[in-house]
């Protein structure tokens, strides 16, 4: 039996979004409800799959599928496509499973043409309304199907505007439009080089294909890579009677929500427009009107379309976003959605439909996108103040935000005039962990080069800082301190404003406002916080990040980079001097001077998390990012340490690695160097024993945490150090504080050895970040060079590094669990790379049985939302 490519709207209903895509399913499920839907039928989204397969052909099975269904729509409708007598008219519009607004292409008036038109304009008592039809359909199959760009016939519209002597399209009469519609029809011949189509079966044709070749198009990739939409859904194709808001002052058409998107506020909101067709509501050709003024244009339709959108709130159980048409009085819906709304409207709606009793507390959990989140947490600019700004330029919203500030070129800069009180941000071509205190100071980060898990990314993330990467727009020149965007040169000390949510750059300072967290944000938490099971922590390296972290719900600290405490205040001049030592003891005495500063650090963090978990990674870096480039700190150094500058820039020098990621970094440090690990060790036990001795209720348990682990006696090794200093150190206290140390599971062959690493380690954490890049082979912060390649070719959908690869990386982890727990049942397992706060990876960690994921602070709350949604769907 052939399979079934085509399905009437009466054979369908929502539940088969699937195969239907949301449009069709909708339009089938509003057809059960008994609403008045212009019938029509939907061609399945494996019908665009298999396009593709053929080679962006449609089949002859499916080809006969269309016109089989094309019989039945004229026999519903008592109309026949082309007919001099009685024509029919129909759209064409793309329906994905996923709702995508605006990404792909619709097509209406079709089956139009000289004859049609002419028969329609002698027929109807409004000639206007005709030709208005045909001049819009042959703009919009040029523009759509042809690919013939708009523009040339907007410059048709203005130039016979002008002749006319008017300014609104409104104001064009039937000849106007007549004369409008061979115009395109010429510019199309031009273009084209061949006449527009006539026959109303190869115009439907030519749209479907140009429908199916949308699913494709460049805005719709980079929708889907954004909303974790694969490309194998492809999208339907709804072919619908037309029905026409344009037949004069007693038609019109509209888009109208149940609730506020913006705030979710409770009342119907949309506009409309009188004698329109739906493009012109939101192509903002025309000021369309408020959508409670319907009811004094047309009490009617207005009572019979609040009535509906009653039903269907009840019926779907969520705020629906809605497009209608009344052709001549009678209303017709014309498409219903879950409408997309802002985070802090998803927080109200979800709680208000609880409270009305329309969904259950799972449900709520199920039905906010977490990501969403991430705009409450953060300052953002005045929506007033963005319509009205241009941006110059637009790269990578690497971290959410809004910022202003002076632009500064280097992290001392960004430092010292943040200590005089301005507000700065800092531009670098990338930054590198020298920069964190500039990073801190800084309002804002724009770097030229680097991904959404580069340094400057990663770091801005969790610091909370507005953060656009990877502007390779921008020329650079730092010797000088200018940098060039959009024609414009900035100097040091310009004002510069960065939306760290959108990646855009505006020149100027532009208004902000404090992000608020409304009331409903703590209800949703909670609901969450029953449902998951999945631990939440995060990664943090300062009692600050710490103490945000924890306000917004983290369990613990799973990830605390200690390279970053090196760069505070003086410690780099200690640690520089212990770099550039020449025997044990002299590096035994420059780390001593750091070892009260960072046992300072440990306490505060212990302090801030309260008792809960604290794992602490030891020095990961190489140490070439810890040295001095500026001549002035090199003599400075060299002064210190009673070295000429010559024998400075010559350890400098023998400190370059060719490959700085697998280079001599990690737990390969302390192999060399164990006095490192013995002072870190001292730092986090001593400051472990202060912090229980102050508050006995807590259970304060440090875990150690060995970076870059490839094999067992390598971790063994490690861990002898660190034990023997710690035992030693709480044997002195006369403590009976308990430790643990575990390692980090960041190279493939750690993975596949996990059952003899795990006879050493007592928890393992996978950082997912050197996982990924070790796995692939290449490079997070140069992969921006290519990945574009690859999104266009097909060969990846997504960016490895902010989406965990499930099938790759993602069977090195489970290889990992299994053997590891095979020797240690009851160890625990995280996760601390960038993948911890990412929704699709969090649910792949509740499959795969981890413990906890651990994500930047800011990040918290969409990790906990991920991780209730995830155990619901899992139940």
């Amino acid at each position: 039996m052939a399979k079934k490519w085509v399905y009437l709207f009466t054979e369908g209903n929502t539940e088969m979004k699937n195969l239907l895509g949301g449009k069709g399913a909708n339009l089938a499920e509003m057809t059960n409800l008994g609403l008045p839907v212009p019938q029509g039928f939907t061609i399945t989204t494996e019908a665009c799959t298999q396009y593709y397969e053929d080679g962006e052909k449609i089949n002859d099975e499916i080809m006969g599928q269309i016109m089989e269904y094309i019989e039945k729509m004229e026999e519903i409708a008592g109309k026949k496509f082309g007919d001099k007598e009685n024509p029919l008219l129909v759209s064409v519009r793309s329906g994905a499973r996923a709702s995508m607004p605006g990404m792909m292409d619709t097509i209406l008036n079709l089956g139009l043409n000289e004859e049609v038109v002419e028969v329609l304009a002698a027929k109807s008592s409004n000639p206007r309304w005709a030709w208005d039809c045909y001049r819009r359909f042959i703009q919009m199959f040029s523009d759509v199907v042809m690919e013939v760009g708009k523009k040339f016939f907007e410059e048709l519209i203005d130039r016979v505007k002008k002749e006319k002597g008017i300014t609104e399209d409104v104001d064009l009469t039937a000849d106007d439009l007549k004369k409008l519609a061979y115009l395109f029809r010429e510019e199309y011949k031009v273009k084209i080089g061949k006449d527009f189509p006539d026959d109303p079966k190869t115009q439907l044709m030519e749209a479907v294909k140009a429908v199916f070749r949308s699913w494709d198009n460049p805005r719709a990739n980079v929708y889907r890579r954004d909303n974790d939409i694969p490309y194998s859904w492809g999208t339907a194709v709804n072919v619908q009677m037309m029905v026409f808001g344009n037949l004069g002052e007693t038609s019109g058409t509209g888009v109208a929500f149940t609730r506020n998107p913006a705030t979710g506020e409770k009342h119907l909101m949309g506009e409309f427009l009188m004698n329109a067709q739906g493009e012109d509501v939101v192509a903002g050709v025309r000021t369309p009107r408020k959508i409670d003024q319907l009811k004094e244009v047309m009490p009617e339709a207005y009572n019979k379309f609040v009535e509906i959108c009653g039903k269907l709130e009840d019926h779907y159980r969520d705020m629906q976003d809605m497009e209608f048409t009344i052709e001549d009085t009678k209303l017709y819906m014309l498409q219903t959605r879950n409408g997309k709304r802002t985070a802090k409207a998803a927080l109200t709606i979800a709680c208000d439909l609880v409270d009305e009793g329309m969904i259950s507390e799972e449900k709520a959990v199920k039905m906010i996108d977490p990501r969403n989140l991430d705009t409450l947490l953060h300052p953002q600019f005045d929506s007033e103040a963005l319509k009205n700004t241009e941006p110059i330029g637009k790269a990578l919203a690497a971290s959410p935000g809004a910022a202003c500030g002076k632009v500064v070129f280097n992290a001392d800069d960004a430092k010292c005039w943040h200590e005089k009180g301005e507000k700065v941000i800092l531009v670098r071509l990338e930054t590198s962990p020298e920069d964190i205190e500039g990073m801190k100071a800084a309002q804002g980060i724009l770097t030229v080069r680097g991904g959404m898990t580069s340094h400057a990314a990663v770091v801005a993330r969790g610091m909370g800082t507005c953060c656009v990467s990877g502007c390779s727009e921008i020329s650079m020149d730092e010797d000088n301190k200018t940098f060039t965007l959009a024609g414009k040169e900035f100097h040091e000390g310009d004002w510069l404003s960065l939306d760290g949510s959108t990646g855009k750059i505006y020149d100027g300072v532009l208004p902000t406002m404090d992000a608020t967290i409304v009331g409903e944000f703590g209800r949703i938490m909670a609901w969450a916080d029953k449902y998951r099971r999945l631990k939440v922590r995060t990664n943090a390296d300062t009692p600050a990040d710490a103490k945000k972290a924890r306000e917004l719900g983290a369990e613990g600290i799973g990830l605390c980079r200690t390279e970053h405490m090196f760069f505070e205040g003086d410690r780099i001049d200690a640690f520089r001097e212990m770099i550039c030592s020449d025997t044990v003891e002299e590096r035994e005495a420059a780390l001593e001077k750091i070892l009260p500063v960072q046992q300072g650090d440990f306490e505060k963090l212990y302090e801030a998390l309260e008792g809960n978990p604290v794992t602490i990674r030891f020095l990961d870096p190489p140490l070439h990012e810890f040295v001095p480039t500026d001549e002035e700190d090199i003599k400075k150094l060299a002064d210190a340490q009673g070295k000429t500058v010559a024998q400075i820039k010559n350890i400098i020098n023998s400190l370059h690695e060719f490959n700085p990621m697998m280079g001599h970094r990690g737990c390969r440090l302390t192999v060399t160097y164990p006095e490192i690990a013995r002072m870190q060790t001292k730092a986090v036990i001593r400051a472990a024993i202060n912090v229980q001795k102050a508050h006995e209720d807590w259970n304060v348990c440090p875990e150690i945490m060995i970076p870059l682990i490839c094999d067992e006696k390598e971790l063994k090794f490690v861990k002898n150090i660190v034990v023997e200093t710690a035992d030693a150190e709480i044997a002195a206290a006369g403590s009976n504080l308990k430790y643990e140390v575990g390692t980090m599971i960041e190279i493939p062959r750690a993975a596949l050895m996990a059952d003899d690493i795990a006879k050493d380690a007592e928890f393992f954490c996978f950082g997912t970040n050197d996982l990924t890049q070790m796995t692939y082979g290449f490079s997070r912060d140069d992969a921006g060079k290519f990945l574009n390649a690859y999104y266009n070719t097909k060969i990846f959908e997504n960016d490895p590094f902010t989406k965990l690869d499930q099938i790759g990386v993602g069977k090195l982890m489970e290889t990992a669990i299994k053997l590891g727990k095979s020797v240690r049942p009851d160890m625990h397992i995280g996760i601390c790379g960038e993948h911890g706060g990412d929704p699709s990876s969090v649910e792949f960690c509740h499959k795969i049985g981890l413990d906890y994921v651990s994500c930047s602070p800011f990040r918290v709350p969409i990790a906990k939302l991920a991780a209730a949604q995830a155990a619901l769907a899992n139940k």
